[in-house]
């Protein structure tokens, strides 16, 4: 019994995929779970309390104040006595009040009351879950540090078939046990994790910049934050922009702001992760006012940018990790283990523009991790976020972090 021991407070709220909330609670006890259930009075419409009680085996709350027996009902105990506070589903009603703090039930209530980590699982039809403001609820929950359970594709209630459908009890439940077995392997770790492109100013209104969106430095700075880490974002113009409350962001623009920024937090870090693409050269004088154009040609005088990781290097304490990151095109591995010795890394993440589905702007990666010692490691093409799993996984295998 994988979750033997947890206290699982779920929340029902008013979907037609509350019926799935019975089966889910069968998964969690099944799995040893103590669970207690609190349902929005929407969510009575849909499945009874006296279904989810039988199987709970707990008394189902849905009412601050229960006449017949004149007891007041605690949320705030409710979210005290929980290791977890999981809401499934989550109505776009429901997901409105979490994002936006409005307290007008026993279930928003007890969110807003909750200590515990709370993980949520949305479902409705496939057009309400586009709609930028559940888009945007949902990242305000991401921001708050709760865990999102995407909507699952499928065949809808309305006959639509698309994004939507509440994830499906059983991978609910994998999800759950995850959490739980989950390590907070970097606990009390303060990470560093330069993002995204640098932009070197020709003029007011022109720039010479890159194709990296920040998606690889996104998904480490998460999988860091989830593991308990202290995350440092600096991140450049226009890349994705990770939401936890582990995560600070510092924006930046140039390599040369990028450059102070790190130096400034560089000596109070453990781990620093070089994942921006900065640029290697700049103009040598930006223009002040915007270039008009004169003639068939233009020539831009570049001078070298500081190269961050280098310098960097040269200040990295025993205590410290260095990991780097090298986009090549050829030679890959000579050049990546070029970098790994010359920039003082413990450990480089090779990218070859030659592999499809790798590079910028993907959501995949396929990385080739080289070590100071021992066999280097290649992985498929895979989601960023299971890449940045496997990059951490590596981190952690390095000696001064054993």
């Amino acid at each position: 019994m994988r979750l033997k021991g947890r206290r699982i407070l779920l929340g029902v709220t008013g979907s037609i995929a509350a019926y799935k909330s019975a089966y889910l609670t069968r998964l969690l006890v099944k799995e040893g779970a103590e669970v207690r259930i609190v349902m929005s009075t929407s969510a009575l419409d849909f499945i009874t309390p006296l279904t989810l009680s039988t199987l709970s085996k707990n008394p189902v709350l849905h009412q601050f104040h229960v006449e017949e027996t004149g007891v007041w009902t605690n949320h705030v105990e409710l979210g005290l006595w929980a290791n977890l506070f999981l809401i499934a589903p989550i109505s776009a009603n429901t997901l409105a009040k979490c994002a936006n703090g409005i307290c007008d039930n026993l279930l928003s209530a007890t969110y807003l009351s909750a200590r515990c980590p709370v993980m949520v699982a949305p479902a409705m039809d496939l057009d309400m879950y586009q709609h930028p403001s559940v888009k945007a609820n949902l990242d305000k929950l991401i921001s708050f540090g709760n865990i999102v359970l995407e909507a699952e594709d499928g065949e809808l209630a309305s006959g639509l078939s698309g994004q939507g459908r509440l994830m499906e009890p059983e991978h609910i439940l994998d999800q759950v046990i995850a959490h739980f077995s989950a390590e907070k392997s970097f606990a009390g770790q303060k990470v560093m994790i330069t993002s995204g492109p640098t932009q070197e100013a020709i003029d007011p209104v022109r720039f010479i910049s890159n194709h990296s969106s920040g998606k690889m430095g996104a998904a480490l700075a998460l999988a860091f934050a989830k593991k308990g880490a202290e995350v440092h974002v600096i991140l450049g113009e226009g890349a994705v922009k990770p939401a936890h409350q582990n995560i600070q962001i510092h924006p930046v623009r140039s390599a040369s702001d990028m450059f102070q920024k790190a130096e400034n937090l560089h000596s109070q870090m453990d781990i620093s992760v070089f994942a921006a693409a900065v640029a290697d050269y700049s103009p040598k004088i930006a223009a002040v006012e915007k270039i008009k154009k004169q003639g068939e040609t233009l020539t831009l005088e570049l001078v070298k940018n500081i190269d961050i990781a280098l310098n960097l290097g040269y200040k990295k304490l025993p205590h410290q990790i260095h990991v780097g990151f090298a986009l090549e095109t050829e030679n890959e591995a000579f050049h990546a283990k070029e970098k790994l010795a010359k920039k003082n890394f413990d450990m480089i993440v090779l990218n070859s523009m030659k592999d499809a589905g790798a590079g910028f702007k993907h959501d995949t990666n396929k990385v080739t991790l080289f070590f100071k010692t021992g066999n280097p490691q290649t992985s498929k093409v895979l989601p960023k976020d299971q890449i940045a799993e496997l990059i951490l996984s590596g981190i952690k295998s390095l000696p001064v972090l054993i």
